[in-house]
């Protein structure tokens, strides 16, 4: 009989790295695993920046719904679930300009 396995602790990723929730930021993801659980901190300067979390046809669009949750106090915590997440910037011309992200847990 085998010892219970021991569950993984939830990780946090800085997205973006030291340079933050910026333009560009939709490959940071890439190589990385994210697990249910983990959780995304988003640092951007409020003045210019939001968070927001959509869905898979306003990433691709770039038109964020209304009613979609806005995080925008510039240090934001997101807790990961199951699937595919969807991230990008309100403010007009950024996720066009490539300040969006997508997710993959397992």
């Amino acid at each position: 009989m085998s010892a219970p396995s021991v569950a993984e602790a939830a990780a946090t990723y800085m997205v973006g790295e030291y340079g933050g929730w910026r333009f560009n930021v939709a490959g940071w993801a890439k190589g990385r695993t994210f697990r249910a659980g983990d959780h995304l901190v988003f640092n951007y300067n409020r003045a210019v920046h939001d968070v927001a979390v959509v869905n898979a046809a306003a990433f691709r669009s770039c038109v964020v719904p209304r009613g979609a949750k806005v995080l925008r106090s510039g240090r934001d915590r997101v807790k990961l679930g199951r699937g595919t997440h969807y991230f990008v910037c309100t403010v007009r011309g950024h996720c066009q300009a490539g300040m969006k992200l997508a997710v993959r847990t397992l």
